[in-house]
């Protein structure tokens, strides 16, 4: 069964603001001003979509952003968000599943990947790096375990609640910056939070 947020998109984000505080919010905005303007901006898994209205902030119009979000609740409450100007197409499905007929200029997958097993990983990354231009930026951002014993126990019971909630498939942090350094992307910017245990980062593809 695919990963789904549908049980948690209406707590979601008053969730992650009690147990983070405003740090996850931080991590991604930290990454925005590495989107050129005027980008093709393809976001693999929006959440309740708050981040268009941050992008908004940043660029009024001028974006052309494809937003995929597989929990249909999720895309229901991005779909009343301010995206000023810019484009939106809202796509709702898998990102993986997603046949998408044009390259983009940026990739951005905040807190995505710690959603599947090494399979699913391979498939999601796969073709994310194929949808990204030559040259262009990917922006992740994510959960890292840097040795605190803390990290450890959050992550911990942060795997038992989704995966009782909303299915997720794995109960590991998949090794995201090994795919990043197989595939030769040149690291640009990376700043962490939370304690070192969020980390964000803006990456060039090379080829």
């Amino acid at each position: 069964m695919a990963s789904n947020y549908d049980n948690s998109a209406w707590f979601y984000d008053c969730l992650s603001k009690v147990v983070y505080g405003d740090a996850l919010v931080r991590a991604q905005v930290y990454l925005l001003q590495y989107i050129p303007p005027n980008s093709s901006v393809l976001l693999a898994g929006g959440g309740t979509g708050w981040i268009l209205e941050e992008l908004t902030r940043k660029y009024s119009s001028g974006l052309q952003i494809t937003y995929v979000e597989i929990s249909s609740n999720m895309m229901a409450l991005s779909k009343k968000r301010n995206w000023g100007q810019n484009q939106v197409t809202f796509i709702n499905a898998p990102v993986e599943a997603v046949a998408i007929h044009q390259k983009f200029d940026v990739v951005f997958t905040p807190f995505l990947f710690d959603n599947f097993k090494e399979d699913t990983l391979q498939k999601v990354f796969s073709h994310l790096h194929q949808l990204l231009k030559p040259q262009g930026i990917w922006l992740n951002t994510d959960f890292q375990l840097t040795g605190k014993w803390w990290q450890n126990v959050l992550l911990r019971s942060m795997f038992l609640f989704f995966r009782a909630l909303c299915s997720i498939e794995t109960s590991v942090l998949p090794d995201i910056n090994k795919r990043f350094k197989d595939k030769h992307y040149d690291v640009v910017a990376e700043r962490t939070f939370f304690g070192d245990f969020i980390l964000s980062m803006a990456l060039r593809k090379v080829a």
